[in-house]
């Protein structure tokens, strides 16, 4: 299969923002939508958000599917910049499994500047969460005004932080105009139906005749 031709979705956001977690809860959605994703993810020097990965999805993806990147570097570069490692464990994931029709990318955690090479991802989705503060989508950055989504995840804790909800939500539409925004949490599972029905959406827009 060339990389070419399967759809890619790149994943990113400060670090400990849930972008491990919201793979974990979207590839069960997307496998129960007849979809057969690989997941690749990228730390600067261990495999554990891989591990992680394989060991939450036991059962609903082979673990073979999961590929670690180390880095060894700042993840812009990685995803962004020079993405030759990701490219390469693409291709060899690719070869192993060539029914494989999705692949999701995951940035080790960084700031608000992160964007995904052209290479690496058809979609971009950047994921802040509600223990950073309301104050983040106002602080903008490229992750948060130029990705095709922005999630705005633990929902769930948003009142033990001292986050306003509303007006998080409210600044993140303002700031991205048009640009769609999702409200989840993760670990319950809110909202992740939603995103699925973006990313797919987006994939089948790409896949139209007009696309």
């Amino acid at each position: 299969m060339e990389l070419e031709k399967v759809y890619k979705v790149g994943i990113g956001g400060p670090v400990g923002s849930g972008k491990t977690a919201l793979i974990e809860a979207l590839v069960p959605v997307l496998v129960k939508r007849g979809h057969r994703p690989g997941v690749i993810t990228n730390d600067i020097y261990t495999q554990e958000d891989a591990e992680h990965v394989r060991r939450t999805l036991a059962g609903t993806l082979d673990a073979d599917r999961v590929v670690g990147v180390e880095t060894g570097a700042c993840p812009h570069t990685a995803v962004r910049d020079d993405p030759t490692m990701n490219l390469a464990a693409a291709a060899e994931l690719l070869d192993r499994f060539p029914d494989i029709d999705m692949l999701l990318f995951e940035s080790g955690g960084d700031n608000l500047t992160l964007t995904y090479s052209p290479a690496l991802a058809d979609v971009f989705v950047f994921v802040l969460d509600t223990a950073e503060g309301e104050k983040m989508p106002r602080k903008r950055g490229p992750g948060t005004t130029d990705s095709d989504l922005l999630i705005i995840n633990k929902i769930d804790i948003a009142r033990y932080v001292r986050t306003d909800l509303a007006v998080m939500e409210r600044d993140a539409r303002a700031v991205r105009g048009e640009g769609a925004v999702i409200l989840t949490d993760c670990l319950a599972g809110t909202g992740i139906a939603e995103v699925a029905d973006f990313v797919l959406a987006r994939q089948e827009a790409m896949c139209s005749p007009a696309g």
